[in-house]
């Protein structure tokens, strides 16, 4: 595995470890989701300070408007991870939205983008996929067992409103990640601006709008959906400015990754999912999320079954 490959899997680290840190920061899904974006937003102008300005990168207005819709996206798709995981728990919610993201992002990316090129590549795509989600399936298997003594009803509605917030944070996050590329596919980005220095100076340049977008989001989620004007400066949310950070850095890797020929956007976003196994673990031995030793079983198979998908559709150019 050369160093392409090592540098896409930074994301699965960074964004695997963000259900634990903002759970950690405490707050309000609003609080954590605002003061996400203001670490995403000093990462981002240090992104632009730090490199994109000195190398002479393209910023021009396309940069500026794949980057802005992007981060007005991702706002969507965090807001809605962050509610899921107050209903489901991270141990939960983080392996269901992982498994929709893989198959709507390495879908998109497929048909959209025309990553897989050959009826050889679609079937061991798909094949990989279905490892990946039956796997996710199995790490979020829950025991009955293990009733808290909540109302089945109660339980019901929360993993009813939880499973409705991860529909709504898939949707975003599969717009979010395809399109940079997409805008390049559709000629709105140029191959030229695109491919400059193998997609580095593209997919940083973005960074700083991004950043821009997703604290616009974030605001008019916070006060126009989630109704918590009154809460959005309070402590927890300058707290969550580490979690921004932490995502930040697993961001930037993905998009840089994903413009990189030798990864390109299906395995760049796959690999970026196999944050589910520290977010899944993290979540039992960190956070104490009590699990009895048959989901213990399931949670280990379905590592297995994640990581032999991600190592499958991470050679996915060797099946054409």
């Amino acid at each position: 595995m050369n160093i392409a490959f090592l540098l896409a899997l930074v994301p699965a680290l960074a964004w695997g470890s963000v259900g634990l840190v903002n759970t950690k920061m405490g707050g309000t899904a609003g609080q954590q989701t605002l003061g996400m974006t203001f670490g995403a937003l000093i990462f981002g102008v240090g992104t632009m300070v730090l490199y994109v300005i000195p190398n002479h990168a393209y910023i021009g207005p396309e940069i500026w408007t794949v980057g802005i819709a992007s981060g007005l996206v991702w706002a969507i798709g965090t807001a809605g991870q962050f509610l899921a995981i107050k209903d489901l728990g991270v141990s939960l919610a983080i392996p269901l939205s992982t498994a929709g993201q893989i198959v709507t992002n390495a879908l998109m990316a497929a048909i959209v983008l025309g990553d897989w090129k050959t009826g050889k590549m679609w079937l061991v795509g798909i094949i990989s996929i279905i490892a990946v989600v039956i796997g996710a399936t199995l790490i979020s298997a829950r025991d009955k067992a293990l009733n808290s003594g909540i109302s089945d009803p109660v339980k019901a509605k929360s993993m009813t409103k939880g499973l409705l917030y991860l529909v709504i944070s898939t949707a975003g996050f599969m717009i979010y990640f395809v399109l940079p590329n997409f805008l390049n596919k559709i000629n709105y980005i140029s191959d030229g601006i695109k491919n400059k220095n193998n997609g580095v100076d593209y997919m940083t340049a973005i960074v700083g709008p991004q950043a821009i977008g997703q604290v616009v989001g974030a605001f008019l989620i916070v006060i126009f959906v989630l109704k918590e004007a009154d809460k959005m400066f309070g402590k927890p949310t300058w707290k969550n400015i580490l979690t921004g950070l932490v995502w930040a850095i697993g961001n930037i890797f993905m998009f840089i990754s994903a413009a990189n020929p030798a990864v390109g956007q299906t395995i760049a976003t796959t690999f970026s999912q196999l944050g589910i196994i520290v977010a899944t673990f993290g979540g039992i031995y960190l956070l104490g999320e009590k699990k009895s030793n048959y989901q213990m079983k399931l949670i280990t198979v379905g590592t297995i079954l994640v990581v032999i998908g991600a190592i499958i559709i991470g050679s996915i150019n060797k099946f054409v």
